[in-house]
């Protein structure tokens, strides 16, 4: 910012790249105008002007949502979708589905759920290593569910013990169910573990019955 201010070069080009960075670096907004206030006093002994601070502010700001939006999609855990962002998707399906009954039964109805579930007997303990084990154990069952379901289905962690597949529903689903469940169990067997539980699970009609739904999947 400093260079283009002495070179003459683009200002508000120079503060959307600095916003960028300070924002990646984790500085805060004050931070971030202290920052360019420093600078433009040395440099100009003036106040920058408002389009330079709109510019560096709008950079950070865009920044940090991103980042925010990613950490709310992802659990950072396991990098499977997170229960929010699976939230969110089926939320989609029930706003595309509008406020007619038999189209929102067309829509939610030709999409499932797939939920597995990792058995609990070989459970790690709280410890906070099993923890890591926990999620790792999560994270190679979505490796497997993506194995069965290749198209745009969201693959998410659902709670400590359980993970989900939003997909369409049509008549190879029991075969792609049929297929993960054999992946699943054969990581199992070769560990000395139980089977693993999977199953279809319909949408319910409501986008609030749909949220009840998650959450008592999540605690299971």
């Amino acid at each position: 910012m400093g260079e283009a201010l002495t070179s003459g070069s683009d200002v508000l080009l120079a503060c959307s790249v600095a916003g960028q960075d300070l924002a990646r670096d984790g500085a805060s907004v004050e931070e971030t105008l202290e920052g360019l206030r420093g600078t433009w006093h040395r440099l100009t002994g003036t106040d920058p002007a408002y389009d330079v601070v709109a510019a560096l502010l709008t950079a950070w700001s865009e920044t940090t949502l991103g980042y925010l939006h990613q950490l709310s999609c992802e659990d950072p855990m396991t990098g499977l979708s997170s229960q929010a962002h699976l939230r969110s998707r089926i939320s989609e399906l029930y706003r595309l589905a509008g406020r007619e009954v038999d189209e929102a039964a067309s829509v939610v109805g030709a999409h499932a759920l797939v939920v597995c579930a990792l058995p609990f007997g070989d459970d790690p303990s709280e410890e906070p290593g099993d923890h890591f084990t926990r999620a790792m154990r999560l994270a190679r069952a979505g490796e497997l569910a993506r194995t069965a379901f290749v198209r745009d289905e969201t693959v998410a962690r659902l709670g400590m013990h359980r993970v989900a597949i939003l997909t369409r529903r049509d008549e190879r689903l029991g075969r792609r169910v049929r297929v993960l469940r054999t992946l699943l169990d054969g990581v199992q067997a070769e560990s000395g573990g139980a089977s693993v539980r999977a199953w279809i699970e319909g949408l319910p009609a409501t986008d609030a019955g749909a949220g009840m739904l998650l959450d008592e999947l999540a605690r299971g």
